[in-house]
C-alpha cells in the first residue's frame, strides 16, 4: 500500500520526517494549559483556564498568506513565511481585545520536502512564541497532479478568549478619540497580486537587483514579514482606555477602519503624519497606481491603529515605544455629518508624494 501510494506521488515518510524536525521549534510556543504533544488527531487546550473570566467570549480567525508565497518559492527562503501567517490571523483577534490561546496551521505542497515544510513550520513557531500563542497542531498535505514539486499554500486558525465586559469594539468609539497609527514593517501579506503584476510580470524587475531607495534587493524587501502587533495591543486594550482597533489588512487603512466605527462618527486621517516607506512609492510610481488604488489595496505604512482617548494617548504611545513599535497621532474621531456616518477621510498628501 505504501509503495502504490509512493507512486502515486504521495511520500507519507517525508512528512513524519519533517515533524521531526520542526519538533523542537513547536515546542517552545507551549503554555500552560496544553496537554499532550504533537502526533494527536486534535490539539488538547485544557479550558478551566477560562474560569478566571466572569463572562468569556471566544474569539477566532483564519486566513492564509496569499501570493506572497510564490516569492518565498521562487528564492526558495521559507523562513519568514509563519510571521506572516501568525500575523495575518493572530492580530485580527486583538482588535477586539481578546487574547489568543492557540493556533494551528495546515500546508498543502505538491511534494513533501522535509526542509522546506520545516522552515516554514519553524517560523510559524518563532512568530507564535513572540505573540504568546501556543501551536497545538496542523496538517501537512501532499498533493500531486494540484500542486507542483516546490509548490505550497499554508492557511492557520487561532482562538482566542476575553472578558465580554472588556471587549473593545464600535460600541466604545466616541467622538473625540484620538487615531493613532502604528507603523508596518513593509507590505506585510496583502496585496501582492498587485505587487507582483506591477514589478514582477509588467516591469520584469529581477528579485536579485538590488534597488537604491530600498537599500537592499527586490526579493529581500518583498519577503520582510509581517509586524507583530499582539503583545503590544493587548496592553493598549489592558491598560490604556483605547475603545478600538483595527488591524490593516487587505483593503487599505480607510476600509478596515470603518470596520470598526459606529454609524455615529466619522474619522479624519492625515496623510502628511507620516511618509509610506520606499516600496510603497515603488509600486505606484512604476504601475502608475492611482492613489486611491493603491491605499485600497496596500497598507501604506499602517499595519494597526487604534482610537483611543484624547486624555490617554500619551500613555498609549508611550506603551508602543517600549514594546519597539512606531507610532503616531495621525487623525481624530469626530461627529459624523454631511453623509458621513461611519466613514474614513483621507486628508493632506504625504510628503514626497
Amino acid at each position: 500500500m505504501t509503495n502504490a501510494y509512493a507512486q502515486a506521488g504521495v511520500d507519507i515518510h517525508a512528512a513524519d520526517a519533517a515533524i521531526e524536525m520542526f519538533k523542537a521549534a513547536v515546542a517552545k510556543t507551549r503554555r500552560p494549559e496544553v496537554i499532550g504533544g504533537l502526533g494527536g488527531f486534535a490539539g488538547l487546550f485544557d479550558a478551566s483556564a477560562l474560569k478566571r473570566f466572569d463572562k468569556p467570549v471566544l474569539a477566532t480567525s483564519t486566513d492564509g498568506v496569499g501570493t506572497k508565497v510564490a516569492i518565498a518559492q521562487a528564492l526558495d527562503l521559507h523562513d519568514t513565511i509563519g510571521f506572516d501567517l501568525v500575523g495575518m490571523v493572530v492580530d485580527d483577534l486583538v482588535v477586539c481585545g481578546a487574547e489568543p490561546l492557540f493556533m494551528t496551521d495546515y500546508i498543502a505542497t505538491g511534494k513533501v520536502v522535509p526542509e522546506t515544510i520545516t522552515a516554514i513550520v519553524t517560523g510559524i513557531a518563532d512568530a507564535c512564541a513572540e505573540a504568546g500563542v501556543a501551536l497545538v497542531g496542523g496538517e501537512i498535505a501532499e498533493h500531486p497532479g494540484l500542486l507542483k514539486p516546490g509548490e505550497y499554500d499554508v492557511a492557520g486558525a487561532t482562538t482566542g478568549v476575553v472578558e465580554a465586559d472588556g471587549m473593545l469594539g464600535p460600541d466604545k468609539v466616541q467622538s473625540g478619540d484620538v487615531v493613532i497609527a502604528m507603523a508596518s514593517s513593509g507590505l506585510h501579506s496583502n496585496g501582492y497580486s498587485l505587487v507582483r503584476h506591477v514589478l514582477l510580470t509588467n516591469a520584469q524587475i529581477p528579485l536579485d537587483k538590488h534597488i537604491d531607495e530600498l537599500g537592499r534587493t527586490l526579493g529581500e524587501e518583498l519577503l520582510v514579514p509581517t509586524r507583530l502587533y499582539t503583545k503590544p495591543s493587548l496592553r493598549l486594550a489592558r491598560e490604556t482606555a483605547t475603545h478600538a482597533m483595527s488591524h490593516v489588512t487587505g483593503g487599505g487603512l480607510a476600509n478596515n477602519l470603518e470596520r470598526v466605527l459606529p454609524t455615529s462618527v466619522s474619522v479624519t486621517i492625515d496623510r502628511s503624519t507620516w511618509t509610506p516607506g520606499a516600496i510603497f512609492d515603488l509600486v505606484r510610481r512604476t504601475g502608475d497606481v492611482p492613489q486611491p488604488d493603491i491605499e485600497a489595496t496596500l497598507n501604506m505604512g499602517v499595519g494597526m491603529v487604534a482610537l483611543t482617548a484624547p486624555e490617554a494617548v500619551e500613555q498609549a504611545l508611550g506603551v508602543l515605544k517600549e514594546s519597539g513599535i512606531d507610532a503616531w497621532v495621525a487623525g481624530e474621531v469626530t461627529t459624523a455629518s454631511n453623509g458621513l456616518e461611519g466613514r474614513v477621510t483621507l486628508t493632506g498628501q504625504h510628503a514626497g508624494w
